[in-house]
């Protein structure tokens, strides 16, 4: 079951890390912008890991606040049910 999972979560981090790179390009440009709800809810969705790789390699919203608190957050849950996860398969 859970390697039948495994192109969805490729699929939403790769657009995940897409949206970051997007909407970096928009900052610095001064284009329309893609809402940090959309972000965060791509993150939820769990894409958090291209969230937080996109973070610091596009070096976007790293100090934005409660952006950077709630990302980690999101980070942190999808974390722990991922071990959570891991000790059910054991």
């Amino acid at each position: 079951m859970t390697v039948a999972l495994l192109p969805a979560f490729v699929a939403i981090n790769l657009l995940t890390v897409l949206a970051f790179m997007h909407d970096k390009a928009r900052a610095t440009s001064g284009g329309w912008r893609v809402r940090e709800s959309t972000l965060l809810g791509l993150a939820a969705l769990g894409g958090s890991p291209g969230a937080l790789w996109a973070r610091q390699r596009f070096r976007h919203k790293t100090r934005k606040q409660p952006f950077a608190t709630y990302l980690d957050l999101i980070a942190m849950v999808h974390a722990g049910l991922a071990m959570g996860l891991a000790t059910l398969l054991v």
